[in-house]
Order: C-alpha cells, then structure tokens, then sequence
C-alpha cells in the first residue's frame, strides 16, 4: 500500500476495503470503545448500519451503558479487524446522535423481531433472569402483534464523526502499512506511520 495509490478521501478507501470484507462474516461487526467518567475504558461489537462523508452510524438503546458514557464522553474509537484480508481500519472522533428521522427510518427497516427486541431489552439494565426477558417479549407482541412497531422513544443512533481513520496492512516481516488522514483545516491529511 503505497500514499501514491490510495484515495485523497479516506472513506473512499473504507469503502472499497468494506466492499473487500463482504465475504467475512459479520463483515460490518465494529468494535467501539467509550470511556466512562471515571477514565474506565469499555468495548464491544456493535454493527456498522450506514456510513458517508458525515460519519459512521450505529444503533442502540439510549439508557445503555455506552449512551450513558458517550452522553458524558461523546469521543469514542471504532476498530474494524478482518482477519483474512490482514486488514483493519481504526477511526476516532466525536459522537453525535443521529436525527429522530433517521432512527425511525432505520427502526422501519429491521425485522419485526428485532423491533420487538427492542421494545423488551433495558439494555445493560440487572434483570432477574431470562425469564424476565421471555414474559417482556409475550407482553410487547401482545401489544403489538403484527402491526407496525414504532420506534420506541430509547432507541436510536450515533454517528462517529471522524477526527483521524487509520488504515493498517499486514507486511512481511511486520513491517506492516499504516496509512492515517487525519482533518486538517482544509481536508485529509495523509500520513504514514511506523509499524
């Protein structure tokens, strides 16, 4: 991977090696890290549902942990790691919520199922048990059956708006590619990094 042969804009590069990755599974699996107020750092797997030139977006409960810790912290990290194509892409930035409308139309696109699902789960929330979790479901498909499922008020997006996007390339002998842009005042920044 050479500065020469890649794209001026980074997502450019992030779609292509996302298009590279549609053969893995779970391809879109991003792992995003928060840091609670106290400076204790969290990850996990959340799923990459869109991204353009405004950012990276993903959906959650808004009472879960990671809301609670964006909502006092809104800078996060994502990293996609696709071990067969020895790549991965680290972004950084900041954390907004995405509009009501985009939620709701993205709530609209989701199984049946999993719009129940979101109705059920407190997110990160104790429960007594998995029996809480069965009755909560028997009580919202009651009350819903198989009518439209509106987007419940907790639920919704973000988007990780991109400070830096690094992309790293496995080479022989470890001597691996690591490109970042970062925003400058005028555009991307290209850099190379040392391995």
């Amino acid at each position: 991977m050479h500065e020469q042969d890649v794209p001026t804009d980074p997502l450019e590069l992030f779609s292509e090696w996302l298009a590279d990755a549609r053969e893995q599974t779970l391809y879109s699996g991003v792992t995003l890290a928060t840091v609670a107020p106290d400076g204790q750092p969290s990850a996990r797997v959340v799923l990459l549902r869109g991204h353009d030139e405004r950012g990276f977006v993903f959906y959650t409960n808004y009472e879960s942990r990671k809301a609670a810790e964006l909502e006092t912290n809104p800078l996060a990290a994502m990293l996609f790691w696709w071990r067969d194509l020895r790549r991965q892409i680290r972004i950084e930035g900041q954390v907004d919520s995405v509009s009501r409308e985009e939620s709701e139309a993205y709530f609209r696109s989701r199984p049946h199922g999993h719009q129940l699902g979101a109705w059920v789960s407190a997110q990160s929330q104790v429960i007594p048990g998995r029996e809480t979790l069965d009755q909560r479901l028997i009580d919202v498909t009651n009350r819903f059956g198989d009518r439209d499922v509106p987007c419940p008020p907790q639920w919704g997006g973000y988007r990780l708006v991109p400070a830096a996007i690094e992309f790293w390339e496995e080479g022989e002998h470890r001597l691996h590619d690591r490109l970042r842009y970062r925003r400058g005042t005028s555009g991307w920044i290209l850099e190379r990094l040392a391995p």
